[in-house]
């Protein structure tokens, strides 16, 4: 049994039920592989939106939405598959190839309308993650504003990181 490294970061689960948003911590698993994330959401009950949303190591963020037909994701940053079992999962899900060693450009693979039920166009979201100056943290925190539950989003990140 080997032991693993820890991913710096942070995993939330998101949940819209009766017109009220929840935000929850998921596992530190989370973060490492793709499979735990989604069990974990998979595991949560509601009648209304759920989905995760994933800051690793202050490189990239993750989008998980489970639905019915299968998954949703998005990843803002392909090129992370090449460093981050996590974002390798996340390709290999979507089925699309990781970019080369040498490809230095940022680009988001997968849904970007994932949240555009929730208020948050994938035009929006394209802008969002092409703010490459930002933190995946404070990427996640305007996603958050857009949709509507943004103190509840800061609420778990300020008990999270104290």
């Amino acid at each position: 049994m080997s032991l693993q490294e820890p991913v710096a970061g942070f995993a939330v689960a998101v949940v819209r039920e009766d017109g009220k948003w929840r935000c929850d911590s998921m596992g530190a698993g989370a973060l490492r592989e793709l499979d735990s994330a989604i069990t974990e959401l998979r595991k949560i009950r509601s009648t209304g939106a759920v989905f995760g949303m994933l800051a690793v190591d202050d490189e990239f963020f993750l989008l998980i939405r489970p639905s019915p037909g299968g998954m949703s994701l998005l990843l803002s940053d392909a090129a992370a598959a090449l460093d981050y079992d996590v974002a390798a999962d996340a390709l290999d899900l979507l089925r699309v190839d990781p970019p080369d060693e040498e490809d230095d450009e940022l680009w988001p693979e997968g849904s970007l309308d994932i949240l555009a039920d929730l208020g948050l166009p994938a035009p929006e979201l394209q802008v969002i993650t092409g703010e490459v100056d930002l933190y995946p943290d404070q990427q996640l925190q305007m996603i958050a504003q857009r949709c509507g539950f943004a103190s509840e989003f800061n609420a778990l990140l300020d008990r999270i990181q104290q």
